[in-house]
């Protein structure tokens, strides 16, 4: 009955990360940003969109986009308002295969660019 429980929860997160998809489209139409696969509360997602968005936005026209300078910014931003270990993958072409953290993973696009931003449980060495 257990394993049924956790089955059942399972597939009611997944089923509200869709509805939050959804929102977080409805909520940046006009900004052209997509969500590809989401397990992230809705404000974090927010948080990501308009915190990438800003600095797509801050580019000079002609300048090329520096995808490590917008993971970096990125994964500082997270990092310092949402504790460790976040990571940030950005670019135009890429493939991935990550672990990630309950409830802390987001991959987005905003035109052509991909944004994978996950988080990973931060674990003390044991010294013997």
């Amino acid at each position: 009955m257990e394993e049924a429980e956790k089955e059942l929860e399972r597939r009611s997160k997944f089923l509200s990360s869709l509805i939050q998809k959804k929102k977080s489209i409805e909520q940046q139409e006009g900004l052209k940003v997509h969500v590809r696969a989401c397990d992230m509360p809705l404000p974090l997602q927010n948080h990501a969109f308009h915190y990438a968005r800003l600095h797509l936005e801050s580019l000079l026209p002609g300048t090329k986009l520096d995808s490590k300078l917008l993971a970096l910014s990125l994964k500082k931003e997270f990092d310092s308002s949402y504790g460790p270990a976040w990571h940030c993958i950005v670019g135009t072409s890429f493939g991935s295969y990550v672990t990630h953290s309950l409830g802390g993973f987001l991959y987005f696009s905003i035109d052509k660019v991909y944004i994978l931003l996950f988080k990973t449980a931060v674990e003390p060495l044991e010294h013997s």
